[in-house]
């Protein structure tokens, strides 16, 4: 019957019979692909109708048009949830976040990488947002943003945001804790269910871009290796902080140290999520003194992805003025002069195996009140 029915549609086409009969054949084979939709919905289910049924309609001059339907909106939020608040445990989401799909070689959909950036935002404030939107802005689809804010608080921001509904499950931290790390590790998680996310930054609230997107995208997308900063100095905060509580699992020829915010490929995050060597053992004898969140990353790309790592942050860090924590650029020393200085470095770096004087992406820490300076300087400075 289907076969007849086909040739008698396709012999009235061909004789340019009059519309009136043209109708009449269109409207016998929606029907017979109605009925075979029906029978298809009755012996799979209407999920595998769905799938596999592409109904065609008439358009302009007879010509067929496809009306497929919209893909499956489970399958689009699981590669990409857009919900990012969920009831999982740290256990549950970095059991789930560490999943390798077996058939890795081709994506059943179009994948473009993205890079994630993952806000640490101790106060739960973001008062350098309008920067980041501004930086933001035109490159949806190549990025994604994750916020971890304190349990209870609200980041205050606009619906067309990109850090709107970008707030994570939370919990408590305090400085110099492995509480820290559990934040940390939570935002890896979070970010790595998004199976697009290629690269994961690590920034904090007082992290500013000191180049346009496109710089910074493909830098990171185009490198060859992580960012994470790793050395060894025989001084007491670092070799110093080390226990011998952790050998022999972690030596003192293996420790290492280097700045908390970071930069990895998605292999290298996915390890340090499946971690359960080395983790633990930080949590139990790496106490406030010890500063976690400068040693267990470090320690453990160094000895586990020490090949795949380039061993310097992409982050700019002032700490020439000594004291536990970096200098503050606020309204008053912020200058075109000293962004400049960031963005060319006066000592050379490896990228990709060749020297460049484009060595951080990202710079730290600016105050609050530095924020209308660099708004007026980003276009002209950092070209954003």
């Amino acid at each position: 019957m289907k076969g007849a029915l086909v040739d008698d549609f396709k012999v009235m086409l061909t004789r340019k019979e009059s519309f009136t009969c043209l109708a009449k054949a269109v409207a016998i084979l929606v029907i017979f692909s109605l009925g075979a939709a029906a029978g298809l919905w009755a012996a799979a289910g209407p999920r595998a109708y769905i799938n596999t049924i592409t109904v065609y309609f008439t358009g302009r001059g007879g010509a067929l048009v496809c009306c497929r339907p919209d893909p499956d909106p489970d399958f689009a939020e699981f590669i990409a949830p857009t919900r990012l608040m969920h009831n999982m445990t740290d256990e549950q989401l970095f059991w789930r976040a560490s999943m390798v799909p077996a058939a890795a070689a081709e994506y059943p959909f179009d994948r473009t990488p993205k890079v994630a950036f993952m806000f640490l935002a101790g106060t739960g404030a973001l008062p350098l947002a309008p920067l980041w939107e501004r930086f933001f802005r035109g490159q949806e689809g190549r990025f994604s943003v994750y916020v971890h804010a304190p349990p209870g608080v609200a980041i205050n921001v606009s619906e067309d945001s990109p850090f709107y509904q970008r707030q994570i499950p939370s919990q408590e931290t305090s400085w110099g804790s492995v509480t820290l790390m559990d934040a940390e590790k939570r935002l890896l998680a979070n970010a790595l269910l998004d199976f697009s996310n290629e690269r994961f930054v690590l920034l904090s609230e007082s992290c500013i871009p000191v180049h346009n997107f496109s710089t910074v995208y493909d830098y990171l997308v185009d490198s060859h290796h992580s960012f994470v900063e790793v050395y060894d100095r025989n001084s007491k905060q670092c070799r110093g902080r080390y226990s011998r509580r952790m050998a022999p699992a972690i030596t003192r020829q293996q420790w290492r140290k280097g700045s908390q915010w970071f930069e990895m490929d998605r292999d290298v995050a996915r390890s340090l999520l499946t971690d359960t060597k080395y983790y633990p053992l930080f949590r139990q004898f790496c106490r406030p003194t010890c500063y976690p969140d400068e040693h267990y990353v470090q320690t453990f790309v160094h000895m586990r992805h020490g090949e795949r790592n380039s061993n310097r942050t992409v982050t700019y860090v002032d700490w020439s003025r000594g004291g536990p924590h970096p200098a503050m650029y606020g309204a008053g020393n912020v200058s075109p002069e000293l962004i400049r200085s960031i963005r060319t470095s006066a000592e050379p770096c490896l990228y990709n195996g060749r020297l460049t004087s484009t060595c951080y992406l990202f710079a730290r820490k600016f105050a609050p009140d530095a924020l209308a300076q660099l708004l007026d300087m980003s276009s002209t400075v950092m070209q954003y």
